[in-house]
């Protein structure tokens, strides 16, 4: 016998009808008892519970919510990354399971001081800065377009044959050594399993996929070395980043549930998944793995990063991590990223060494700081209202802002219903900030 799927109408009146008569039948008895009726239909316990969820007859389950986790780093040495001087400005505090690490001011700070000067501990730069990298026009570390490309201190990669020369150049010896902890293994001709990866991470312009890339390609390069303990130093550093996988990430935001925002596409991180363990673990071409089997010569790769990053559910908390520490420009950092979320900021990120160091941080106040007052950027475009920056938050687990600008915007709102724009002058820059140097918000 040939079946039907009935329409809206006819489904939902037959569910209201048996609804009707036994207010007590659950989800499964009442597709049964509806097959039962209409032999001809063919209808899902899934379809059933969507129609009866939306007559608000069946609650639907509240997740657990999870918020984004993070952890110190021990033993962490401010000096490492950011100078002793600058150092004496600020200080790590842990707050509290929920809120996790942050940043408070040493000493009193005034507007315009500069706090810190900080490089990245990987960089997947944006992709028009990549692209020139692509074209051997600015260096493959800092990402500083070459002033000009024929000067005899530009450095090129070193792969071999020169048939499958690798197009990147480095800015001098110092940004080719410092790239030897990442660039091999995203090498398109040390490392040709890669490109494949890059190829798809560049034409669906995903930063979080190419920075985790980057990642990876540090911890398994540091991984080789003689010196475990820098190895164990730079994980404990990832470790350290704030963390909310992709799937608990969806799965147990109340917000994404109620916005019915679509699925996540997961297709997308199965292939992504695929490609990334090609690139870095299982080539599937002979001669490819051979070249990779070259650059982990020295040593095992630690099961640690096997599960980390050539696991599916690790590869998801990976992604999830880019997402949530990765700076507007495609950089991650490590003291930036102790950073906690202000609507109303008191410092701002800035990328001023655009001649000699574009990938390089400045930290400056944007007003006068309190000694012992926590440092604040914005996670979100300031010049969105009150609402969308509620949710932008929320989208990412971090749950309601109670921010002094927030509370004061709630108050507004409970009393005269949002209002568009928010036209608030001293947020009117902030924007422009976020979009500084050469990127986009």
């Amino acid at each position: 016998m040939t079946t039907i799927s009935p329409d809206e109408a006819s489904l939902t009146q037959a569910i209201l009808d048996i609804k009707a008569k036994n207010s007590s039948l659950g989800i499964s008895k009442i597709q049964a008892q509806i097959l039962r009726d209409h032999s001809e239909w063919t209808v899902s316990e899934k379809r059933v519970k969507k129609i009866l969820q939306s007559q608000g007859l069946v609650q639907s389950p509240i997740p657990q919510i999870l918020y984004p986790s993070s952890r110190e780093i021990p033993g962490f040495d401010l000096t490492e990354w950011i100078g002793k001087s600058d150092s004496e400005k600020v200080a790590v505090r842990y707050f509290d399971q929920r809120k996790g690490k942050g940043l408070v001011a040493k000493t009193a700070i005034k507007t315009g001081d500069v706090l810190w000067k900080e490089d990245p501990w990987i960089l997947a730069p944006e992709w028009e800065i990549y692209d020139l990298q692509q074209k051997s026009i600015a260096c493959g570390y800092c990402s500083t377009p070459f002033p000009d490309p024929s000067s005899r201190l530009i450095i090129p990669c070193a792969s071999e044959p020169p048939s499958s020369q690798c197009p990147i150049r480095f800015c001098n010896r110092l940004c080719y050594n410092r790239a030897q902890r990442t660039h091999p293994l995203v090498c398109l001709a040390q490392n040709p399993a890669v490109n494949p990866l890059i190829k798809y991470a560049r034409n669906a312009t995903w930063m979080g996929l190419h920075a985790l890339a980057q990642s990876a390609a540090k911890l398994l390069l540091l991984s080789q070395l003689e010196d475990q303990s820098v190895y164990k130093h730079h994980w404990e550093i990832w470790r350290s980043f704030a963390e909310l996988g992709m799937e608990e990430r969806h799965n147990s935001n109340p917000y994404l549930i109620r916005s019915g925002k679509p699925e996540p596409d997961r297709a997308a991180w199965k292939n992504a998944f695929k490609l990334f363990v090609e690139a870095f673990h299982e080539p599937p071409s002979p001669s490819h793995k051979k070249k990779l089997a070259k650059i982990f010569r020295k040593k095992p790769v630690p099961l640690e990063l096997k599960t980390e990053f050539f696991e599916y559910s690790g590869f998801l908390r990976g992604l999830g991590r880019m997402g949530l520490n990765t700076e507007a420009h495609g950089g991650i950092y490590v003291v930036h990223s102790h950073i906690n979320h202000n609507c109303n900021p008191n410092i701002s990120i800035r990328h001023l060494d655009q001649r000699t160091a574009l990938s390089k941080i400045t930290v400056i106040a944007k007003r006068d700081i309190e000694e012992g007052e926590e440092l604040f950027i914005t996670y979100v475009n300031p010049e969105l209202p009150y609402k969308a920056r509620q949710s932008e938050l929320a989208e990412w687990g971090f749950g309601s802002c109670d921010c002094k600008r927030c509370m004061e915007d709630s108050k507004k709102q409970s009393k005269s219903g949002e209002k568009g724009g928010e036209g608030n002058a001293a947020m009117d820059d902030l924007a422009s900030e976020l979009k500084a140097g050469l990127g986009v918000f």
